[in-house]
């Protein structure tokens, strides 16, 4: 075989481009900060992440219960119910101390109550953590959704918030990912998928939007912009290791929750550390996160994964 018949990636000149495999936060990740993304999906062996967070330890409880509610029988889908997943599914990491975490798993337990107080337990939602996967002629993009509810003869997409910030309609309207799961869920179950909601838990406000088919499509257009500026710079990184300038830290007010600031010396010059429970200071307004932190290498979606998101 002559030299210049395989190409990036090792394909064979003439042929169609590998769709590039991507998820709604690798998308992400990548308008966050291409250093970030460098070391969390390209270097290997991979960097090692900082320590989960409070704020991730209380989403992923939060998370972790109200999927589990879902599993019991229906007579037994109670507030109270919930209230006793959150304090089975409490992860103690990350808190200043017991103290700390014992309030705020109180508070956590509470917010839950309180929230399935308006949620009916006999409408069985179409799916709990479901995944959803799309193609289009650029990408192949998979994630999973927290709830996909079943509203007549639609779908409605619901992802739960756990951040001290309330979510807006603007907030549900330029998410990217919900649209990525609207669409994905409209082609996957061939049933009209338009309306996305944000649920936060600790004040029962549901942020909404109702899409439109040109809606998803250019938020599905975005994706693909996205995608491309990431391959071209994971082309590069192919050809040039760690010494590809393709990757610059984007520094800013993110660098001080990044689990990867111990291997950018940019970031590390952005400003302090947070602790790990700044997100979670007792008093609220104290320390306000930023709006999406980064997430970990090993995750996607709460769960069984351990997430660094401020917002899930």
């Amino acid at each position: 075989m002559s030299e210049g018949q395989v190409g990036v990636q090792g394909e064979f000149a003439g042929m169609p481009r590998r769709l590039f495999r991507a998820s709604p936060s690798k998308l992400l990740a990548w308008v966050d900060c291409p250093r970030r993304y460098r070391l969390q999906y390209l270097d290997r062996p991979a960097p090692v992440a900082r320590p989960q967070r409070a704020h991730t330890s209380l989403g992923v409880a939060v998370h972790n219960a109200l999927r589990d509610w879902w599993d019991l029988p229906v007579p037994e889908r109670t507030p109270a119910a919930g209230a006793e997943l959150v304090r089975t599914s409490w992860i103690d990491v990350g808190f200043r101390d017991a103290g700390h975490s014992q309030a705020w798993r109180r508070r956590s337990q509470a917010d839950v109550t309180a929230y399935l107080d308006d949620v009916d337990p006999a409408t069985q939602p179409l799916g709990i953590e479901r995944t959803v996967s799309l193609k289009t002629g650029a990408i192949a993009m998979s994630g999973r959704i927290d709830r996909l509810d079943e509203r007549g003869s639609e779908l409605v997409v619901v992802d739960y918030k756990t951040s001290r910030g309330v979510p807006t309609d603007d907030d549900a309207r330029t998410s990217l990912p919900m649209a990525l799961y609207a669409a994905a869920a409209w082609k996957m179950f061939r049933r009209r998928t338009t309306r996305v909601e944000l649920h936060h838990v600790p004040s029962g406000t549901v942020a909404a939007h109702e899409h439109t088919p040109e809606s998803l499509q250019r938020k599905l257009a975005e994706a693909e912009s996205i995608a491309a500026d990431a391959r071209r710079a994971e082309d590069d990184y192919a050809q040039f290791g760690i010494d590809s300038g393709r990757f610059p830290a984007r520094v800013g007010p993110l660098c001080q929750w990044c689990d990867f600031r111990a291997h950018c010396p940019a970031g590390q010059a952005a400003g302090p550390e947070k602790s790990d429970w700044a997100a979670l200071e007792d008093d609220p307004q104290a320390a306000t996160a930023p709006e999406r932190s980064p997430a970990p290498a090993d995750a996607e979606r709460p769960g069984p994964e351990v997430l660094s998101q401020v917002d899930v």
